[in-house]
């Protein structure tokens, strides 16, 4: 999208650089002939690359120094890598400088990014540079957190926030010491104001009656799972359960191969997409994991959700209804009167599978999800994003939004809710958590705590300037300064063979072939399965490794005889 508009930031005689930075650069063909394509200097022989042209390419060799280009774009990771003890870090350090620093989707960071990003924003800050920090569902305590490490950096008071409008566009500048906060209500577009119904589903049971019911009607459906393992299950359930219909049921989650997740996603987006009628969606069932969250521009006539924290549920409501539709499911637009703002099918309405929010709650209450209890940790911030959303029928937006995120996630004392929040008055407090739930909490906030204590020790002082002061661990080569923290993962390549037998990458016969085979699976999940690998197909791998130095760093899973069912195009990871 970018590639497609950065000109029109800059004057017609400049010459910006665009730069994609994240791990798999190399596997977009579109930027990889974007740098040959980039404009170019004049006065130079035909055979000889232009000092624009060349710079372009010096660029785009490497993520170190992709932060240099006039325009980049990719994963926060590589802006935090500029606050971290990593080889080359200054390079980062000088290509944000005075740039303006956009990061998407805040709220969704864990503590331990989060702590990384307000660091980067002191630096960033202190260097003269702006940043614009995007989020629809944000917690006014988080912003807060934002705003003043910005404020930090820039050398000025912290302002205090005070509006709770939604939308909002909170604007803080900092001049010479003071600082001055401007906070703006936003109008929202027509489409986009609705009231969302909400029905509690208590087991996958209940669930499959809704998408018996909507497949029956030609509707489309999307059940988001918060694991690949229940997304897997719900899929081969629903394949029994549905097979005297005429739905077409699809599964999409991270555990596929390269090459199988792109085919996927593009086909998810053909049918679930803007631009897809009523033929393309009738019947249709994705079963998915919070890869369709954000980012996919989907649209679902049905749609339900596992448990999640409630600015996650959110986000996945947007999902629902998200284009304007007639009733048979085609896109509407203006013509003969009719008006496009308005959605023909009939009301959106959420269907949100949990146990019902009980008052006395015990440590067992979300047993029957115990993976989303492990994905989120936090079961107070669960049962209270339950309790908030199913306590009435239905939720309007924009008007309900801050309400609901800070009846979650507020400090006390909480807001005051507009004039048509949802049925409540007077100041908007956190929930009160059942007790039992509230221990368990305690204990997922020391987790937190530690992980912002080892952010804190990760980052390095930036007050002490460059020098090796500047870290209280070293320095490193940037693989080994984490990112961020999460479960170890095996980066795990499929092979198989040819016809001739010789071992070849899963996806043959195209361009980076190694890469487009590869997925990523949890360690344990990797023991087992090479655990299995007998001693023969063992001693190939290594050859293998040896004849492909690359492939040094990842495992090898051959797809031969009972291994084969470790993996399938369709259902991904099998184990």
């Amino acid at each position: 999208r970018m590639s497609q508009c950065y000109q029109s930031l800059y004057q017609a005689n400049q010459q910006p650089s665009l730069v994609l930075a994240h791990g798999a650069t190399h596997l977009s063909e579109s930027f990889m002939k974007s740098v040959d394509h980039q404009p170019k200097d004049n006065n130079y022989s035909p055979d000889e690359m232009s000092a624009s042209s060349y710079c372009n390419s010096w660029i785009a060799d490497s993520r170190k120094k992709s932060l240099l280009a006039d325009v980049g774009v990719g994963t926060v990771d590589q802006a935090l890598l500029a606050i971290l003890p990593s080889k080359h870090q200054s390079l980062r350090v000088l290509g944000l400088g005075r740039k303006i620093l956009l990061v998407d989707e805040v709220h969704a960071y864990d503590h331990y990014m989060r702590t990384l990003l307000v660091t980067l924003l002191k630096l960033h800050a202190s260097q003269g540079g702006s940043a614009i920090l995007l989020s629809a569902t944000l917690p006014a305590e988080m912003k807060q957190e934002f705003v003043k490490a910005y404020a930090e950096g820039a050398v000025c008071s912290e302002p205090s926030l005070q509006s709770q409008a939604y939308p909002l566009a909170t604007h803080l500048t900092c001049n010479t010491g003071d600082v001055a906060a401007d906070e703006s209500p936003l109008e929202t577009r027509a489409e986009v104001k609705r009231n969302v119904q909400v029905v509690r589903k208590n087991d996958t049971n209940e669930v499959f009656d809704v998408i018996r019911d909507a497949v029956q009607r030609g509707q489309c459906v999307c059940w988001i799972r918060n694991t690949v393992d229940d997304a897997r299950q719900s899929y081969s359930e629903l394949k029994e359960a549905l097979s005297d219909t005429d739905a077409s049921l699809h599964l999409f989650h991270s555990r596929f191969a390269m090459i199988d997740r792109q085919k996927i996603e593009n086909d998810v987006l053909a049918w679930y997409g803007k631009e897809s009628n009523e033929s393309m969606r009738k019947g249709r069932v994705l079963i998915a994991t919070q890869v369709v969250e954000q980012s996919l521009d989907l649209d679902a006539d049905v749609l339900i959700s596992d448990l999640a924290p409630v600015d996650l549920l959110l986000q996945r409501a947007g999902r629902l209804h998200r284009h304007v539709r007639d009733s048979r499911g085609n896109i509407l637009k203006m013509e003969g009167g009719v008006d496009a703002t308005v959605d023909r099918r009939s009301a959106p309405t959420f269907f949100v599978h949990s146990p019902k929010p009980v008052e006395d709650a015990g440590v067992d209450w979300l047993s029957s999800l115990r993976g989303t209890q492990a994905v989120y940790g936090d079961v107070g911030v669960l049962w209270r994003s339950a309790k908030v959303l199913f306590q009435n029928v239905a939720f309007r937006m924009p008007d309900d939004a801050r309400y609901l995120i800070e009846s979650v996630y507020g400090p006390e004392p909480g807001i005051e809710p507009g004039s048509a929040s949802i049925g409540k008055t007077g100041k908007t407090t956190r929930i009160a958590t059942p007790e039992a739930l509230a221990d368990l909490s305690v204990q997922v906030e020391g987790k937190q705590l530690c992980h912002v204590s080892t952010a804190r020790l990760n980052a390095l002082k930036i007050e002490k300037g460059y020098c090796s002061g500047s870290s209280d661990s070293g320095w490193y080569e940037e693989t080994s300064v984490p990112t961020r923290l999460s479960d170890q993962s095996a980066s795990v390549v499929l092979v198989r063979k040819d016809d001739s037998g010789r071992w070849q990458p899963y996806a043959q016969g195209m361009t980076n072939a190694w890469d487009m085979s590869a997925l990523q699976v949890r360690d344990y999940k990797w023991d087992a399965a090479s655990k299995e690998i007998p001693a023969a197909l063992q001693r190939d791998m290594a050859a293998l490794k040896e004849l492909h130095p690359a492939l040094r760093w990842h495992e090898l899973l051959p797809l031969d005889g009972e291994l084969s069912a470790w993996y399938s195009p369709v259902l991904g990871w099998c184990k």
